[in-house]
């Protein structure tokens, strides 16, 4: 399936998340962020990076980039997109998923491996994976905190979309410890860590990432 991957000025980690696609056995389509189709994707992925110099807040100018009209109005329609890191800042800035990201509690950028569980494999993204299976990715952010009110912590927590949680230690201080989590529908997913960088032995990450990218024949095919 031909998965696109945006570029946004500023953007880091969106030829690592191609690689990722196409070792996972898909077509990566390279998006800019100026455009205003989606040259017929089936999927989208937002990288990590630094979209737009981080100013004002971490994906809030990417938020009105042309290309998040059309990835919005997608989201919309179903499509499975999945912001990482920085995608996933950009994915709560266009209001796709609920909550924030704040800077790390302890004030210092991370960069680690980090242990994870996956806990809702109904998602387009974590079908691959067994239902609290924990995996092991890199980690690298200094706005990685999650937060929502009350209720919306409630609400995901209820509803199963906490997608990832971490586990042996909580890296930036996120609520409930939570790494990743989903929209209603299921279909949008964002992620604080990066599976991207652990789909190739090679590379001494491992591949537990690997799972993100492979779902996407699992469930769509």
């Amino acid at each position: 399936m031909k998965v696109g991957v945006v570029t946004f000025p500023g953007t880091l980690d969106d030829v690592d998340a191609q690689r990722a696609v196409r070792v996972a056995g898909h077509e990566p389509v390279s998006l800019w962020h100026g455009d205003h189709d989606l040259a017929g994707v089936e999927a989208v992925i937002l990288p990590g990076g630094f979209s737009y110099g981080d100013y004002l807040r971490c994906g809030a100018i990417a938020r009105f980039a042309p290309i998040m009209t059309e990835v919005v109005a997608a989201a919309e329609r179903g499509m499975p997109v999945l912001g990482i890191c920085n995608g996933f800042q950009v994915l709560v800035e266009s209001h796709l998923l609920p909550g924030g990201l704040l800077r790390n509690d302890h004030r210092r950028f991370i960069c680690r491996d980090q242990r994870l569980r996956i806990e809702n494999v109904a998602t387009p993204w974590t079908s691959a994976y067994a239902q609290d299976q924990e995996i092991v990715v890199p980690l690298k952010n200094g706005e990685g905190q999650y937060v929502a009110d009350a209720e919306t912590i409630a609400r995901l927590e209820g509803e199963g979309r906490v997608v990832a949680r971490y586990v042996e230690g909580n890296p930036n201080g996120s609520m409930n410890d939570i790494a990743g989590i989903a929209n209603e529908r299921g279909n949008v997913v964002g992620l604080m860590p990066h599976p991207e960088h652990a789909v190739d032995a090679l590379t001494g990450a491992g591949t537990d990432g690997l799972g993100f990218f492979r779902s996407l024949g699992g469930v769509l095919a």
